[in-house]
């Protein structure tokens, strides 16, 4: 049975998530999984919690914990990777200081100037996890589940001779969500998704055979798409198209929702500015909730999730083919972006890993839409691996949000400031 090791794990909910994923695939009966953390504290619960819900569930299998990584990926089949460098404090400044500036975001974790920050405290930490796994594994197969995603797995791909995919619950939740809004079964949906992560579109969309999207027109031009959906469905209605990420991180990838002085936009089109704070209040709300439940005898209840870690893991094991949409290298899985970039596409996947479909060229609406954000990751994890401070400027520059509303000044005035607000975690930047 496999050696599954979780690095970050004191990430309490989505370790338990996969845990319970674990529980449901009697094939995995057995594995030796090992939880690690740099925080003892955290890590402690995390464990205690993932005890619980093998207990629960009576599945057989063996839980560690280990606050060394190397003792962790000592003969690891596979990684998950959860961490979070700096925290709540680093994401709460990446939404403070250019708020200052009139640069609203509202999760400020994958692109924009809170993605292009959380990807400069993050690669290098990746970058050190695979380095291990490859000295103490025999080749694992790495699954990040890490934001900024397209960046990290990049910068993993080029410098860690180990299969990397990058994992997002994007693709899935978009098909339950659009299931519900047309009141048709989940299962019942015909789809094709391709982009790059977090701005990956439906390019096909069906029941039955029929296109799906004019239906899903008519439900916003008649007003009853959600509330939370609005700029969704509005680039929907633009474009024909349906994006995979939600309203609230749509609305901070590109130049037309936020503008500075425009507050009727973000009420027309019920935009949650700061929201990752509010996200973190929840998260804290979820741990509490965590150690209260592991003081009581309650048994967890689970159920599988629909994250792609553990199917992954499972098709490896057992060479039973599943299919599953990840990011990979491109290396020609959308003709029309670069090779070298980060994408997200169907893929299969059998005891010999994951096998990214050729998808073709998408429409060039979409290309245009995503190669800004290919060329700012590509600067991203330039500096990120050499400490090239002008590469941080330059994706700034770039960034279609940030540079629909600063000034060439203002950009490089607001990466120095919060340069040095993180240079405790960015010593090769200050």
């Amino acid at each position: 049975m496999p050696k599954l090791v979780i690095v970050g794990a004191g990430s309490a909910t989505f370790t338990g998530r996969l845990l319970g994923d674990l529980t449901t695939f009697p094939e995995l009966g057995g594995s030796n999984v090992v939880l690690h953390d740099i925080d003892e504290g955290r890590l402690a619960t995390a464990t205690a919690l993932g005890h619980r819900i093998i207990e629960s569930a009576g599945f057989r299998t063996r839980i560690t914990a280990t606050t060394d990584r190397a003792r962790a990926l000592e003969g690891a089949d596979h990684v998950i990777i959860l961490v979070q460098v700096g925290g709540a404090a680093a994401m709460e400044t990446d939404l403070s200081i250019p708020a200052r500036y009139g640069l609203d975001q509202t999760i400020g974790d994958s692109y924009g100037i809170g993605g292009i920050m959380r990807g400069l405290r993050t690669i290098p930490v990746l970058l050190d996890v695979v380095a291990d796994a490859a000295e103490f594994a025999d080749a694992p197969t790495i699954l990040n589940f890490a934001n900024p995603m397209a960046a990290n797995c990049w910068a993993m791909n080029d410098f860690a001779p180990l299969p990397i995919v990058g994992l997002c619950h994007s693709v899935p939740y978009t098909a339950n969500y659009l299931a519900r809004d047309l009141g048709i079964g989940r299962r019942e949906l015909e789809y094709v998704v391709a982009g790059i992560n977090h701005l990956a579109f439906f390019l096909e969309l069906r029941h039955n055979g029929a296109d799906l999207r004019p239906r899903l027109e008519a439900l916003y031009r008649d007003g009853l798409s959600p509330a939370k959906n609005k700029v969704r469905y509005e680039l929907l209605a633009r474009i024909g198209y349906f994006v995979t990420e939600s309203s609230e991180h749509f609305a901070e990838y590109n130049p037309w929702f936020l503008k500075k002085g425009r507050p009727d936009l973000i009420s027309r089109f019920n935009i949650p500015v700061n929201d990752m704070l509010r996200r973190q209040e929840l998260r804290v709300a979820e741990w509490r909730a965590t150690e209260e439940l592991l003081v009581s005898a309650e048994r967890v209840q689970v159920s599988r999730s629909e994250e792609f870690a553990l199917p992954i893991i499972a098709s490896m094991v057992t060479d039973q083919v599943r299919h599953v949409y990840a990011n990979v290298r491109n290396e020609g899985a959308i003709l029309n972006l670069p090779r070298d970039c980060i994408v997200e596409v169907p893929c299969s996947v059998d005891a010999a890993g994951v096998h990214p479909a050729p998808v073709g060229c998408l429409p060039p609406v979409l290309q245009g839409m995503m190669e800004p954000h290919i060329t700012v990751q590509r600067l991203l994890v330039e500096a990120a691996v050499t400490g090239r401070r002008q590469s941080v400027y330059e994706a700034a520059m770039l960034d279609p949000h940030t540079a629909a509303v600063l000034d060439l000044d203002q950009i490089w005035e607001l990466v120095d400031l919060l340069l040095d607000a993180h240079r405790a975690v960015l010593p090769m930047l200050a």
